[in-house]
């Protein structure tokens, strides 16, 4: 039996580890399913004979090393900051390691070793990332293959609630980590090419420069820019683009809304606030408000906003009940960010019967034989249930068969790498169809940039 170790069993690991068991006979594995918590490990066994549970503590180096010496192949499904610690012993060890985050500089250190071992690294291959670069590498090369040349590239995802399942004002429930829906976009400007010309937006502006999406069957959307798209133009060699942007998905009106709590600096998460764990809602909100001896917390958030009572935008806010003030935060020494995650748990939380939907949509634009196109690509998979979740889909499945594939020789280049070559993309592409993952091209006229898509 091949010896597959699989260090962690979070939210997304369920989808990898059935894929792996329903392979297991076919393909000789046996699976071990290490966490800090042998519960949750045995949840995802569920007695299967070719699959195993044990305590994993990654912060205990003799535990760590001797579960990894026993695997042929390691995948990480830990948080993104304690991948090296595995791929580290996995290069003095010599097994290949899998993990769906993005590459950090420490990882990426690690290319020449890995590949004087013949070790694969292989990272990045998940849904975003992952499907994401496989998909458009696909499509890239396919132009490049007949001699065109990629002027426009344009990516966006987002991780949604599926229709059935969009009860709530704001078309929105948390299917993935919270926190980072709340910090999304801070730390530094985006930035993105746009016909040539460098531009840049900052965090404060960020949710009111969106740009529109329509989904064959699935109706309009809205992006707003990702931290930095620049760096792809080096990843996908597109040397010669004009117009690079990448983008999260979200229904129309959501970054609007949104940008009410970026305005009054709730989504700050660089301070803590005095006594949080004994505010109200209401308080919370009163603490970004100018005094008034006279005027309620909501007449002074409309004022200060200029929101009139019956917009739209104030029935969402009023659909948070933020301005309770029986509730209780609750977290002490608790930054605005933690205490608005907080309150939008209480009702964006997925319900028992609820499903997730990942929607990825990408625009291609190039020149071949004097005439400019362009191919529209876009993806949606809906989750059957909050086990096997859209998420958990579109990162397991990936995950697992880039295992399988390297174990079985099918994935053969050694280093620290992400899935942009075709050895990579294209069998994993092609099975992913067998599992629903199906992206829909279409061809059309090139319409490169259209200000009439960006508000603000």
């Amino acid at each position: 039996m091949r010896k597959i170790l699989v260090i962690g069993a979070g939210k997304s690991t369920a989808v990898l580890i059935k894929y792996l068991q329903d392979k297991s006979v076919s393909e000789k594995l046996h699976i071990t399913i290490g966490d800090i918590s042998i519960a949750n490990a045995h949840k995802l066994v569920k007695n299967h004979e070719n699959t195993r549970a044990i305590t994993l503590d990654i912060f205990n180096p003799s535990s760590r090393r001797d579960a990894i010496q026993k695997a042929d192949i390691v995948v990480s499904m830990l948080p993104a900051r304690l991948h090296i610690e595995v791929a580290k012993d996995s290069l003095q060890l010599g097994k290949s390691m899998v993990t769906a985050s993005y590459v950090s500089e420490e990882m990426r250190a690690l290319d020449q070793k890995a590949k004087d071992k013949g070790l694969i690294f292989m990272n990045e291959i998940g849904v975003d990332p992952g499907i994401d670069h496989m998909s458009a590498m696909k499509v890239i090369d396919e132009i490049r293959d007949k001699g065109g040349k990629v002027i426009l590239f344009e990516s966006f995802t987002g991780g949604l609630v599926a229709p059935e399942s969009d009860t709530n004002l704001w078309n929105y429930k948390f299917t993935w980590n919270p926190r980072n829906v709340v910090v999304a976009g801070q730390g530094s400007a985006a930035e993105f090419l746009q016909e040539g010309t460098y531009k840049y937006i900052p965090y404060h502006k960020l949710f009111r420069r969106t740009e529109f999406l329509e989904i064959d069957g699935y109706g309009r959307f809205e992006a707003y820019a990702n931290r930095n798209s620049l760096a792809y133009k080096e990843v996908y060699g597109l040397n010669d683009v004009l117009t690079l942007y990448r983008g999260t998905m979200r229904r129309v009106g959501f970054s609007k809304a949104w940008n009410i709590f970026v305005q009054l600096g709730m989504t700050a998460d660089d301070y803590t606030l005095a006594n949080s764990e004994h505010m109200s809602y209401r308080d919370f909100i009163n603490s970004f408000l100018a005094y008034s001896p006279t005027d309620s917390v909501e007449l002074k958030l409309r004022h200060y906003l200029k929101i009139d009572q019956d917009d739209l935008m104030w029935d969402k806010l009023l659909d948070l009940d933020i301005f309770n003030p029986d509730k209780k935060v609750g977290i002490p020494n608790a930054t605005p960010a933690q205490i608005l995650q907080k309150i939008l748990m209480d009702r964006w939380s997925l319900d028992k019967g609820d499903k997730d939907m990942i929607v990825m949509y990408h625009k291609f634009g190039y020149e071949l034989d004097g005439e400019r196109r362009q191919i529209d690509a876009t993806m949606v998979s809906i989750g059957e249930d909050q086990t096997y979740t859209a998420m958990a889909k579109t990162v397991g499945l990936p995950v697992a068969m880039a295992t399988l594939k390297i174990l079985n020789h099918e994935i053969t280049t050694p280093g620290v790498q992400i899935p942009i070559q075709k050895e990579v993309y294209g069998p994993i592409l092609e099975e992913l169809e067998s599992y629903g993952i199906v992206f829909k091209e279409k061809e059309r006229d090139y319409l490169g940039y259209n200000p009439d898509v960006v508000i603000g």
